[in-house]
């Protein structure tokens, strides 16, 4: 297994920008890997992906020097196994609440002796000799729970002292409504502020890495700013819905009424 370039990223000290893919199509995602990006994602949860155009995907991105990763739709070892079998290099897992589902996570996407993963990389050990793979997986592959509850909040430390996780990924719209707010990306309510400071914190403390979800540059930057080590710009919807938009309005109002 090619050692994880997300790892590479932070190892030097720097933030990983990731991109974020709903569209099920190998196109977009080759025209988003080609976009400076360190590190793409599936979306399996909310994205309309299946596992067939994951693997479409990923297969459109090799080449390019980007980093391919999944968000699962659930902390279920089927799942995780088989993301992992068609070439994820991170697994980011939603509704993580409590220590036990963190260890759960580890133990899905870990082959023994450190998890119970079951062998068979059919598309991830397709280029390496048998078990060349195996041997290096468990250290390569990056896990990024999802801390996006108030129980999640509640049970931080005990979380981020799971044996195993690289680190956490927000979800502010979950996170924020889980705490009675509207459901949004770039948050700045002060008390969302004191808990993004509190996991940078406590994940400093523990040489992890902190993720976010962001909707666009500015979010990000912020987010960077403030410790974040990983940050995903929008998703491919919305940077092209965004852009389309804005194509839109500008030819409107510029042809002072003709269009």
């Amino acid at each position: 297994m090619a050692t994880n370039n997300v790892k590479k990223v932070w190892a030097s000290g720097k933030a990983v920008v990731n991109a974020w893919l709903a569209i099920p199509s190998g196109f977009s995602a080759e025209v988003i890997a080609q976009c400076g990006f360190d590190s793409v994602t599936v979306d399996m949860q909310h994205g309309v992906q299946d596992y067939l155009s994951m693997v479409q995907c990923f297969q459109a991105m090799n080449g390019h020097p980007v980093t391919p990763m999944v968000r699962v739709p659930w902390n279920e070892p089927g799942i995780i196994g088989k993301v992992l079998d068609g070439g994820a290099y991170g697994v980011i897992c939603p509704m993580i609440n409590t220590p036990q589902e963190a260890k759960d996570l580890v133990q899905f996407a870990k082959y023994p002796p450190k998890g119970t993963r079951s062998n068979g990389p059919i598309r991830a050990g397709m280029y390496g000799t048998a078990g060349s793979y195996q041997q290096t997986a468990n250290d390569e592959i990056v896990l990024l729970p999802m801390m996006e509850t108030k129980t999640a909040v509640e049970n931080m430390e005990a979380i981020l002292d799971v044996e195993g996780i690289d680190g956490v990924y927000i979800g502010p719209s979950d996170l924020g409504f889980s705490y009675g707010l509207v459901p949004k990306l770039d948050r700045d309510e002060p008390e969302i502020l004191k808990i993004y400071e509190k996991i940078i914190k406590e994940c400093g403390k523990r040489g992890l890495n902190p993720g976010i979800h962001c909707s666009g540059a500015e979010g990000a930057v912020r987010a960077i700013n403030m410790g974040f080590k990983l940050v995903t710009l929008s998703n491919e919807v919305g940077l092209m819905s965004t852009y389309a938009k804005m194509q839109v309005n500008q030819t409107r109002k510029d042809s002072a009424g003709k269009a």
